[in-house]
């Protein structure tokens, strides 16, 4: 069978459970909560164990799957994740819970990187803008899904369902890739960098931490400055031992190449803007305006279907026509706009207007994700993909859970309600100013994406020809361009 569509139906299956796993849970939170007699502020610990391992082991992922095979550590990753998420559904108490979450985000964190290094090598330069539409399903359409599912089982059956939905596609997953996906033969992945784990693990883990708990504890507690702090020394630490270690578990040479770079940077920030508007929106329909659980994820939906039409117009039709530069930063701005348009909505704004905006928002983030990810592995070698998958999704995750963790430091700080006869009501400035602060990360990401040279990522850009395959175009003749200018 074809090992581009293999790759990507296994790759997809996971990234789909992984992102989706994060939204799904917090619809349950509340329920969890009741369940085992535990105050809301201490149910936070199911989110922040699952965030932190996926920390932990994102940097490990890449040397694994040079080392072992990708088929071999993907599959494995994913039936990690499928273990851990059954044992989580039949969790008896909280610290049961919690140390199920953490075997489940041991799978999470190899998953995306493994996947994506894979899915990169089965796809030549000139085919990656269709490599990037296919991971965009899984990465965006998830968090849409995620929701709905969520509420829909919470409601009619029961909180344990939120896990146990992972089952039937870990299993399904599993056989078909064991079955179809070719075995990757084991590079030369060097021994493996201890240094390099024990910091970047135990830093990544540890800031994740903070920036998870700010907001909710107060970002002037001991536990979050210390927790933020330590881990920010020992990313630092970790930098200068990996820039002066022969093999590397995190290759940051890699960023010596600027479109690598320049698309990297990007990502953090987009992901930021865009996560952070996704955990906003739930908020907004169920706190501010009482709606339930499901009729929230389903008002959140139509981002789904945005990104699935917007995928396809950016690898078949823009990115082939104009290059990563005018694709992203176009993609951004039109992001920026849409965030601008939520600062206006109130709770009596037509539902239908806000779905439209969900609709548009999803549209716009497939022509930054798609071109971005296109671009960012265009001059990255077979050799180094699985370190710069595992830097790239690393830069992702941390991206999404600042965003989360700021734009909710703006909602608390500002408050998103106000008294009022007596009673208390929505107060829509917090969640403006949030939206705000959202379109400020996406404004800024446009600044940086101004930074990426279309000539760099040349061998990604290819023209359809009507009746005929993808085929590159003639390289024009050399002009006196000046060294560092896009062609």
């Amino acid at each position: 069978m074809n090992q581009k569509i293999v790759v990507g139906t296994v790759f997809v299956s996971a990234m789909f459970m992984n992102i989706m796993d994060i939204t799904i849970v917090n619809v349950a939170l509340p329920t969890i909560g009741r369940d085992f007699h535990i105050p809301p502020t201490a149910v936070d610990g199911v989110v922040i164990a699952y965030l932190v391992s996926l920390a932990v082991f994102i940097p490990a992922s890449g040397w694994l799957g040079d080392r072992f095979g990708g088929k071999r550590v993907l599959l494995t990753a994913i039936v990690v994740f499928t273990v851990g998420s059954v044992l989580c559904g039949l969790a008896q108490n909280m610290t049961q819970l919690v140390a199920f979450r953490v075997l489940q985000g041991a799978g999470g964190g190899m998953m995306a990187p493994v996947g994506m290094a894979m899915l990169f090598r089965v796809f030549p330069p000139a085919e990656r803008v269709r490599a990037a539409s296919i991971m965009t399903v899984g990465t965006t359409l998830a968090p849409a899904i995620g929701p709905v599912l969520g509420g829909f089982l919470v409601t009619d059956f029961s909180w344990r369902w939120v896990f146990f939905v992972n089952l039937p596609i870990g299993i399904v997953a599993v056989i078909f890739g064991a079955l179809f996906l070719e075995r990757t033969d084991a590079m030369d992945a060097g021994r493996f960098d201890v240094p390099g784990f024990v910091l970047g693990g135990a830093g990544l883990g540890l800031l994740m931490y903070g920036i998870s708990e700010g907001p909710l504890k107060s970002w002037s507690s001991t536990d979050v400055i210390a927790s933020c702090v330590t881990g920010a020394v020992l990313l630092v630490t970790f930098v200068l031992v990996e820039l002066r270690t022969t093999r590397p578990m995190v290759d940051l040479h890699l960023l010596k190449e600027r479109l690598f770079r320049s698309t990297n940077v990007v990502m953090f920030l987009a992901a930021a803007a865009f996560l952070g508007m996704l955990y906003l929106i739930p908020l907004y329909f169920q706190d501010a305006r009482g709606l339930t659980a499901l009729q929230s994820g389903l008002s959140t939906f139509p981002e789904a279907f945005g990104v699935m039409i917007g995928a396809q117009f950016a690898s078949r039709l823009i990115y082939p026509r104009i290059g990563p530069r005018r694709h992203v930063t176009g993609g951004l701005l039109g992001l920026v706009v849409c965030l601008l348009a939520l600062t206006q909505i109130s709770v009596t704004t037509d539902l239908w207007y806000i779905r439209a905006l969900m609709f548009a928002l999803g549209f716009m983030m497939a022509q930054v994700m798609v071109p971005n990810q296109a671009a960012s592995f265009a001059m990255i070698t077979p050799e180094s993909m699985g370190r710069a998958s595992t830097f790239f999704n690393t830069m992702r995750q941390v991206g999404s859970a600042t965003g989360v963790a700021i734009l909710s430091t703006v909602l608390i700080g500002v408050g998103s309600t106000q008294a009022s006869g007596g009673s208390s009501a929505p107060d829509m400035t917090a969640y403006h100013l949030a939206f705000f602060t959202a379109a400020l990360f996406a404004l800024i990401a446009a600044g940086f994406s101004l930074t990426i040279h279309d000539s760099d990522a040349a061998e990604t850009i290819v023209r359809r020809r009507p009746g005929r395959r993808a085929s590159r175009p003639p390289a024009p003749a050399p002009s006196p361009v000046p060294q560092g200018a896009d062609a």
